[in-house]
């Protein structure tokens, strides 16, 4: 099985309509040329492939306490509600 981390790219690549490879830890959405709706549509699909509940807040993202602003950001946070689920 592939890790989270694999698996969040391979996420976020599908929403930027990229390849994996040309998304790294140290991208930006915005880099990724994701906007507000790509990133819920990210978000419900990293919900779905780990079975959690990511604390996001799309109308307020910067209310929001899941940091959104890298990838390696993103995976962090997946990372940690995994591990809480567990």
């Amino acid at each position: 099985m592939s890790s989270i981390k694999d698996r969040v790219i391979d996420i976020i690549a599908q929403q930027a309509v990229l390849d994996s490879s040309d998304v790294s830890p140290e991208s930006t959405l915005e880099d990724l040329g994701i906007d507000s709706l790509g990133l819920v549509e990210s978000i419900f699909a990293i919900e779905e492939e780990f079975d959690i509940s990511v604390p996001f807040n799309a109308n307020a993202p910067e209310e929001s306490e899941f940091d959104i602003s890298s990838v390696a950001s993103i995976i962090d946070g997946i990372e940690a509600l995994v591990k809480e689920q567990s």
